[in-house]
């Protein structure tokens, strides 16, 4: 092959070369990139890595980036950041959070596919990239697009968040509302892309804009100073970034950058669309598809595509899935910013109280090294906070209103910690604002 790397079916097994397709035409399953790892192993090394560019493209080797690009967009590298504040606050002693809240260019690691899927459309000659999104992956191509000169048409559920929808069209991109969910607009994507030329990201790219979640993995690992963790909580929408993560880690066992060592994979999702961690805890081998009813919508699809091999993950690894309701979620979000001062969007709201779930479950040990992953900013998705957190009224600007404030402030502060003991950073902030 010209490349090293091609489209495998992965059930199977069928070559289909490089191509804008998503399934295997033979049995109709969907088709992936495979690489030709003999070829890669005698150049790629921990030095060669760490000499690269600070983004994804010091991973080009294990993307598929054809030979004659050389992209240089800054995308990914993002923190892996120490998280003991939250640890204490959980009873997990090593807690990480791989945090792509501030992922470049628009805050969320969908920047990362959106990278990959692009070179991609620029290989097979496409003018016009497109997607289905809930929101993220709506910001991330409008703005790559952008800067690389495709025309955008972005297609979105009527309802996502209203600072989506700003940071979609302020590149320019044509914007379509679909007044219905993320599997109607996405069904709808799929015969856009049978009739028209348009690059759709994830629906006709899918398999090349999916690899760009290994480098999520990647980066953990080096990040960890070439190891493992034993455990990686990981949000799901579509489920193809737990899959891929875990993917990143077997390519980097295989390739001997890692030493091999079991992890286990954890899964979250609100509990208002959890198809896939609804047959984990079901013990099912295939999910059922769910209609979204919850505030996370940049993880509300129903009928998730990876949802199948999520699960798969999930189980080999011996891990687990588990979700939170929205006044979890939106704890979650509280907790992670009051701890550690990032300020995640719901999808990490979603992983910060499920990652809690799973250390109170006894799931995850509290010496094990553990990563949570979060995947958006939270000013993406403020509008989830509007009813919990509340400005405080005005005073006049002399010092004896500022003291009594002060007072205001401590007693109701007292109050409440005496009341529950385990004052959740909830009621703090609500303590607070009044």
């Amino acid at each position: 092959m010209a490349e090293l790397y091609e489209l495998r079916c992965r059930e199977c097994g069928a070559r289909l070369g490089n191509q804008p397709r998503s399934f295997c035409e033979d049995c109709l399953s969907p088709v992936e990139i495979t690489y030709d790892y003999d070829a890669i192993r005698p150049s790629l090394t921990r030095a060669s890595i760490e000499l690269g560019p600070p983004s994804i493209w010091r991973y080009r080797a294990l993307l598929p980036i054809p030979e004659d690009q050389n992209p240089t967009f800054p995308v990914g590298f993002t923190p892996l950041v120490a998280a003991p504040h939250l640890g204490k606050r959980l009873g997990a002693r090593n807690l990480y959070v791989k945090n792509d809240a501030v992922c470049f260019p628009s805050l969320s690691f969908k920047d990362r596919v959106v990278a990959v899927a692009l070179s991609a459309a620029k290989q097979f000659g496409f003018e016009v990239v497109s997607c289905s999104s809930t929101g993220n992956l709506a910001n991330a191509t409008a703005a790559q697009a952008a800067r690389q000169g495709f025309q955008a048409w972005i297609f979105v559920p009527a309802d996502i968040e209203p600072a989506k929808i700003i940071g979609t069209q302020v590149y320019g991109a044509r914007l379509v509302r679909i007044a219905g969910n993320y599997d109607q607009v996405n069904r709808l994507c799929t015969q856009i892309a049978e009739k028209l030329r348009w690059g759709f990201v994830n629906v006709n790219l899918r398999p090349y804009y999916a690899e760009g979640s290994k480098t999520v993995g990647f980066e953990i690992a080096e990040q960890l100073g070439w190891r493992l963790p034993d455990n990686v909580v990981v949000p799901m929408a579509g489920g193809a970034l737990i899959t891929k993560i875990r993917k990143a880690f077997t390519e980097l066992i295989s390739l001997g950058l890692v030493e091999e060592k079991p992890v286990h994979f954890f899964g979250a999702q609100a509990t208002g669309c959890s198809p896939i961690t609804t047959a984990v805890k079901d013990s099912k081998e295939r999910f059922e598809p769910q209609k979204p009813t919850t505030i996370a919508r940049s993880i509300a699809i129903g009928n998730p595509a990876d949802g199948f091999y999520a699960i798969r993950a999930i189980r080999a690894s011996g891990g687990w899935a588990e979700d939170v309701s929205d006044p979890e979620l939106v704890a979650g979000i509280q907790l992670l910013a009051e701890t550690e001062g990032i300020f995640t969007e719901t999808a990490g709201g979603v992983t910060t109280a499920v990652t809690q779930k799973l250390i109170q479950q006894g799931r995850i040990g509290p010496d094990q090294t553990t990563v949570v992953c979060i995947t958006g900013n939270g000013l993406k998705t403020t509008d989830a906070l509007v009813d919990t957190i509340h400005a405080p009224e005005a005073i006049a600007p002399r010092m004896a209103d500022f003291e009594a404030y002060v007072e205001q402030v401590t007693s109701t502060e007292r109050v409440t910690a005496e009341a529950s003991p385990e004052t959740t950073s909830t009621g703090r902030a609500a303590g607070a604002s009044r």
